[in-house]
């Protein structure tokens, strides 16, 4: 049965991938029909008899956490599925609220929770889900929809932040991963207080098997993907476990009180914050080189005008030099010194980059400065010597945009 379902989920994906934009949007809204469907069956749920399945609603009637999340992250997909650009393009995961660190790290500490709604694929989104539902119906009625809700976000975003320390800098985390790991956690913490204290309903062998198929479609999933490295999706289960034996002690008798629940997320918000500011500072020296190469297209412009007006004696070479030493290289300079005051917080795999541009700057710069002194002095060598100088710095500027596009 797992064999089949793993079938149907990968020609599932490969049907949505060669679908066109149009299929895709009428694929969206067929699905928000199905899924609101499945809501209503769900709370339409004719009672049953079983002890275990009395106790959990006497607990909790509605699992309404639960469903908000997997609601959330199914309206997230198909809107990234049908908004354009590709679902696991890095821009698009980085738009939709990746956990990235240059932009974490800079001020938007809300990524940390956002990326725990942002899924790059049809499986993996599925994964997400076949391990929420079977899990979260039980823990959420167990404990109650603060706790349930507390302790997974308290998961994700430690995951999160320890993601920003193992993963590369300009990696995007995404999914919910790390907090599915914690509500595994909370599960393993769970079952440690009921065997101090039984629960006063046996746990059904149903429900032992589909909680054991949903951890090993999860399971194998993350096994097979880099979506979360290792570390993080430990620090999610140690997060769900700790908070799981303070939230979870004497659930056999009673629903967890809310207090205790709020010391756990207090506990985990106290530890991401001092784990999470060492990192600031962090930067993507991308948009920079962008902002670089938009100068250089500019200017160049900007001379070749003049150059024309020049030819029709519009201009003479005195106004020439006045735009190199005035606007053109004050530009240069700037651009330059902007970037210098980011080089602390550039990561290792972007220091090619940096080199690419000081060694344009140092070349563009004495192309303009040669060219301005031969336009003053009628040298034909010093224009010569620019025209060297430029072909060198857009060259290094083309390596430039070559490490961006990789």
């Amino acid at each position: 049965m797992l064999t089949t379902l793993l079938a149907l989920l990968v020609l599932s994906a490969v049907a949505v991938y060669f679908m066109t934009p149009e299929e895709r949007e009428r694929l969206a809204r067929a699905a928000l029909v199905l899924l609101g469907h499945a809501v209503r069956a769900i709370g339409e749920r004719s009672p049953s008899g079983d002890p275990f399945d009395v106790f959990l609603r006497t607990r909790t009637g509605w699992p309404v956490v639960t469903l908000t999340i997997i609601g959330l992250n199914t309206f997230i997909f198909i809107v990234m599925l049908v908004g354009g650009g590709a679902v696991d393009d890095v821009t698009t995961l980085i738009a939709w609220g990746g956990n990235f660190a240059p932009r974490t790290t800079g001020g938007e500490w809300w990524r940390l929770v956002t990326s725990m709604f942002v899924h790059g694929g049809v499986l993996h989104l599925l994964a997400t889900v076949a391990a929420l539902v079977p899990l979260g119906f039980i823990l959420e009625r167990a404990l109650g929809p603060f706790a349930f809700a507390t302790l997974y976000l308290a998961s994700g975003i430690l995951a999160g932040v320890v993601s920003l320390w193992t993963m590369p800098p300009m990696g995007v985390g995404i999914g919910a991963s790390g907090a599915i790991f914690g509500i595994y956690g909370v599960l393993l913490a769970s079952i440690a207080w009921i065997l101090v204290t039984p629960l006063p309903a046996r746990v059904p062998f149903i429900t032992v098997k589909r909680l054991g198929a949903a951890a090993a479609v999860f399971l194998l999933y993350n096994l097979f993907t880099d979506r979360l490295d290792a570390a993080s999706e430990m620090a999610g289960l140690c997060t769900g476990m700790a908070g799981g034996l303070i939230v979870a002690r004497g659930v056999a008798r009673e629903r967890p009180a809310v207090p205790r629940a709020a010391v756990a997320m207090a506990a985990t918000l106290l530890i991401a914050i001092a784990s999470a500011v060492p990192l600031r500072g962090i930067v993507d020296v991308r948009p920079e080189i962008a902002r670089i190469a938009a100068a250089e297209e500019r200017t160049s412009g900007a001379y070749d005008e003049a150059v024309e007006k020049f030819r029709r004696r519009r201009l003479n070479a005195a106004g020439l030099v006045v735009l190199i030493d005035q606007t053109i290289l004050p530009e240069l300079q700037a651009l330059r010194a902007r970037l210098r005051e980011l080089r602390d917080g550039v990561p290792p795999e972007q220091q090619a980059q940096v080199a690419a541009a000081e060694k344009y700057f140092a070349l563009r710069e004495k192309s303009w400065r040669r060219r301005a002194e031969g336009l003053l002095k009628s040298r034909t060598e010093m224009l010569r010597e620019a025209e060297l100088a430029e072909r060198a710095a857009l060259e290094a500027l083309r390596r430039m945009q070559a490490f961006n596009e990789g």
